[in-house]
């Protein structure tokens, strides 16, 4: 019998896999180690049975099932297929169910490749209310329903960042879709007056300008939950009509009954949407938990803003403890709390923590796959576990996602490359920056020490001392790039730091 999960059917009869793109090119090795998660699924197993079921009476390195485990990841949604540190490997994905075989004519109807997902943009709903103050509102019943839509696997959504460029703008669907490369799009309008709020929704095929469906809602503010949940699953039904997993087992529980803490929220969302301003979402997240101490995703957003601390307070990792107990609290209240589950992932990560890093952040994954902030945090544990080919791969999954928040993908990107020892395009990717963080100065200065521009590298180390007067090269280096399980990594860097500081 075949097995079908998600997307995917895995026919073993003629050990074939089919993705929703056609079949899917596996070894034969990478196949058996599938066949064997599927058949224990949300079961570790341990790496030694898959030697003793895989390679049965041969002699095996344990690297070479990491290469058969990374290609499956790669052949796979991310998330699907999950390491758990000291034990071994699961299957972590939709749950497999037998699949009836059919006749050839049928089976290949059946199995006929579909092209893509379905892809949607979620547009800033506009604020109706005649009051500027009141855009925090509408921003954040928009960036609300696009997390919640983000759930979904069986689609992919814009992240916030892109989608909300077309704020306030006369836009044409069609436009818009084309530069976000979208089929769907949703307009909206949200009315706040006193008590009451009145969103109105519509669904857009851009192809065809055609309205799928609209809708209005004119309720009590403490409705408006509801209201999302009901504007997602209208949209999902009619995207995914053929999703296995029933629309309403994504519906969210109501994350507060205090809606002046969601008031609250809904303000840190809309401050924590960019670098430049994520730390001044704090005040609001600390107050919103204050007055409701059980508001799991205002605790796990809060874990995260404390956690990213790090790159901005010297690299001081109170911080990172300091964020590890928020998340914890949220984990406690909500441990589905996609945020929860970064914000503990990051802080691991910079605590040289990696295996444990990497469990939750896969975590985060499988929760959100849509979320570029946790795809591309998951990129930087691939580029700091000595994984950069993967890492670039899921900078690309983030940023097909958020096409236009270009100064960080470069940032990270720039990072990854210089670990892959592609240091020509890591210095274009610093090139595109406005503003070249401290940690990227420090691989840029690599970057041309490496391609032999050793007066660039003097230029750009003298930058990056500048940023730490004081400090020698041994404590730059310490803060600035060693955060590389493999500590030869951070020693090769740190040498080359020091060559061109002689070189002045």
């Amino acid at each position: 019998m075949d097995l079908q999960f998600g997307s995917y059917r895995l026919k073993r009869a003629e050990r074939l896999l089919l993705g929703p793109n056609g079949p899917v090119e596996l070894s034969a090795r990478s196949f058996d180690i599938l066949a064997l998660l599927l058949e224990r699924p949300d079961q570790v197993i341990g790496k030694t049975e898959l030697f003793d079921t895989v390679w049965p009476g041969m002699v095996v390195e344990e690297n070479t099932l990491q290469v058969h485990i990374s290609a499956l990841r790669k052949a796979l949604e991310t998330g699907m297929i999950m390491t758990v540190h000291g034990r071994g490997y699961k299957y972590a994905g939709p749950r497999p169910v037998l699949a009836q075989a059919t006749n050839d004519a049928a089976e290949a109807a059946s199995e006929k490749p579909i092209s893509h997902k379905p892809s949607i943009a979620v547009l800033p709903f506009d604020n109706m209310s005649g009051d500027p103050e009141q855009d925090y509102f509408s921003d954040g019943i928009t960036e609300d329903i696009i997390a919640e839509l983000g759930k979904f696997r069986e689609f992919l959504v814009i992240a916030r960042n892109s989608s909300f460029r077309f704020r306030g703008k006369a836009n044409d669907v069609a436009e818009v879709a084309k530069k976000l490369g979208v089929q769907y799009v949703v307009e909206g309008s949200v009315r706040k007056i006193g008590n009451r709020v009145r969103v109105t929704v519509q669904l857009i095929d851009a192809s065809s300008a055609a309205h799928v469906w609209g809708e209005h809602y004119d309720r009590e503010l403490t409705d408006i939950f509801a209201i999302q949940d009901e504007i997602t699953q209208m949209i999902a039904a009619r995207l995914a009509r053929q999703a296995r997993t029933a629309i309403a087992s994504h519906a969210r529980a109501r994350p507060t009954d205090n809606m002046s803490a969601y008031d609250l929220y809904l303000r840190a969302l809309q401050l924590a949407a960019t670098y430049d301003t994520v730390d001044k979402a704090e005040p609001f997240l600390r107050q919103a938990v204050k007055l409701d101490p059980r508001f799991a995703a205002a605790h796990a957003m809060l874990g995260f803003v404390e956690s990213i601390k790090f790159y901005w307070v010297y690299c001081n990792p109170d911080h990172l403890h300091a964020g590890l107990e928020m998340a914890k609290t949220a984990l406690q209240l909500d441990p589905d709390e996609a945020y929860g589950h970064l914000a503990t992932g990051f802080a691991l990560l910079y605590l040289h923590r990696f295996r444990q890093a990497e469990i939750s952040l896969d975590r985060a994954v499988a929760l959100n796959p849509n979320d570029p902030f946790i795809l591309s945090i998951r990129a930087l544990l691939l580029n700091y576990t000595n994984r950069p080919e993967e890492g670039l791969r899921e900078i690309y999954e983030a940023q097909r996602r958020d096409p236009f928040a270009l100064g960080w993908y470069e940032d990270f990107r720039g990072i990854i490359l210089t670990t892959a020892g592609r240091y020509r395009e890591a210095t274009a990717c610093y090139a595109k920056m406005e503003a070249v963080t401290s940690w990227s100065l420090a691989h840029l200065t690599v970057c041309h020490f490496e391609l032999g521009e050793i007066k660039q590298a003097q230029d750009t180390l003298a930058r990056l001392k500048a940023n730490w007067p004081g400090l020698l090269i041994d404590e730059i280096t310490d803060n600035e790039l060693d955060f590389f399980e493999d500590p030869a990594i951070c020693s090769r860097y740190r040498e080359v730091l020091k060559r061109v500081e002689r070189e002045e």
